[in-house]
């Protein structure tokens, strides 16, 4: 029997947070390309859980299969990525068997956002009606545009991105955010 029983199961809050590029140097570092780009939530936590990429390349027939977790032992801004090392991987044919894997990090791990601030993850999701309690949809997704990020809303029984509003998330335009409600108060028409 493996030792897998002490290894820590999914997160049920699993959030995809980045994914492995390739190996950094000759001591099993390998290169990480976060999805935010302020990439705390990578330091936040010591455990990467790891899922194959559509791009990963196949195991050779010697080489391991891809770990379901990395126990990270250090994760350091470099350039516009990041270089993690972790536990287990101690040479660069290991970590480049890496190349593709998705990672992933318990919701919960991450820091706490600051007042006014929030996660995209826990945006999306949430029910988004305008001053009138008129129901403009639900958020699907955001868009980084820069200078701020833009939420986009699809309404209920929509036939896809031709019915989607986009809604500037921004102090003009976002009245309120509660997540415990699930849902978003903005200055929002449903003519816009």
């Amino acid at each position: 029997m493996s030792g897998s029983a002490a290894e820590p199961a999914w997160p049920d809050d699993a959030v995809e947070v980045g994914r492995i590029v390739g190996a950094w140097g000759v001591k099993g570092w390998f290169k990480v390309q976060p999805f935010a780009a302020d990439p705390q939530a990578l330091f936040s936590s010591k455990r990467w859980f790891l899922q194959p990429g559509a791009e990963a390349r196949p195991p050779r027939p010697a080489a391991p299969a891809l770990p379901p977790l990395l126990k990270i032992a250090e994760a350091k801004e470099h350039g516009d990525g990041v270089v993690a090392r972790c536990l287990d991987i101690t040479g660069r044919d290991a970590a480049e068997a890496l190349r593709g894997a998705r990672i992933f990090i318990g919701r919960a791990s991450f820091p706490t956002a600051g007042e006014g601030e929030f996660y995209w993850v826990d945006l999306i999701g949430l029910a988004v009606v305008n001053r009138e309690e008129q129901p403009l949809g639900t958020v699907v997704g955001l868009l980084d545009t820069g200078a701020h990020s833009v939420l986009r809303v699809l309404p209920e029984g929509s036939q896809g991105e031709a019915d989607e509003r986009l809604i500037p998330f921004v102090a003009q335009y976002i009245d309120d955010v509660d997540l415990a409600a699930r849902r978003i108060r903005v200055d929002w028409g449903l003519d816009y």
